[in-house]
């Protein structure tokens, strides 16, 4: 009986440190998220703030009394930020288009077909990756204006058409199905494009979908390569937009409509990622496991 009270007493004491570990961590999870977030929030609310009221404020306020969208008409009106989504949008779209013809032939490649060297030149391949971004800009902008594609959507699309990270995933997750699928598949006499686009494809589906997804978050957020490579305000993606409120006088004075446009920019970024999220995380996972 005693030792039935112990045993019962020790599980007691577990159940409660268990608990009160799961209060801890949530509380501080919580706290992160608070501090992760409030940027956003700040961001958010300054963007329906007017003018007046943002620079009357003595000490900043956390409620929008009178919320307004005049920031919103302003940031668009200010600078042609409307012609930069649509810059955006056909830099992204063809650059993400692009990378995937390039990297699913690649990536089945390297996982199924057989070749003398394989191995070898998907090590080499690999180890383009420790090769800082910032060695590669020059030779991309060198190469890019000496072919005379500065200010042109060939010169912004051609240096991003590729990614040997996006390779190696999809390598990983292609290796993973079984071999019996393709032994059976050349037995019934199916070529290799059709194997891949017919049965790979699909089964890899999330982490194709996270790779779109992923390079569409990319091709959103470029700023260094665009800002190098065009000075035309015709070729400007969102990036230089928000860069050129920022210089320009309204940007430096009207800090609402600058938060304005800052949040007309992320929203499809921030939507897609709350439409999208459980397969990019399907997606990576699945690139982390073979077998």
């Amino acid at each position: 009986m005693k030792i039935n009270k112990d045993y019962s007493k020790v599980a007691k004491d577990s159940i409660v440190n268990k608990r009160l570990l799961s209060i801890l961590i949530y509380t501080l999870l919580g706290i992160w998220a608070l501090i992760v977030l409030f940027p956003f929030y700040w961001m958010l609310i300054t963007s329906f703030k007017t003018y007046a009221s943002y620079n009357s404020e003595f000490i900043p306020s956390l409620i929008v009394k009178n919320p307004t969208i005049s920031n919103f008409v302003t940031a668009f009106t200010g600078v042609p930020l409307g012609r930069y989504f649509l810059n955006t949008f056909i830099f992204t779209v063809i650059t993400t288009a692009l990378m995937m013809v390039v990297i699913v032939p690649a990536a089945f490649a390297f996982s199924r077909l057989n070749f003398r060297g394989k191995n070898l030149l998907f090590t080499l391949f690999l180890s383009l990756m420790m090769i800082p971004t910032e060695l590669v800009v020059i030779t991309n902008f060198v190469t890019i204006t000496n072919l005379g594609l500065r200010n042109t959507f060939t010169g912004l699309i051609l240096p991003s058409v590729t990614s040997v990270f996006y390779i190696y995933l999809l390598k990983e997750n292609f290796a993973s199905i079984p071999d019996e699928l393709y032994y059976a598949a050349k037995v019934d006499g199916t070529r290799d494009f059709k194997y891949m686009t017919r049965v790979m494809l699909p089964i890899c589906k999330p982490t194709v979908v996270t790779i779109i997804i992923l390079k569409v978050i990319e091709c959103w957020n470029s700023f260094v390569w665009p800002r190098l490579i065009t000075d035309d305000e015709a070729y400007y993606l969102v990036s230089n937009g928000i860069q050129q409120i920022r210089e320009s006088g309204f940007g430096r004075e009207n800090i609402p409509a600058m938060m304005a446009a800052v949040v007309a920019v992320s929203l499809p970024l921030i939507i897609l990622f709350l439409l999208f999220k459980d397969k990019i995380m399907e997606g990576v996972s699945r690139g982390g496991t073979k077998g």
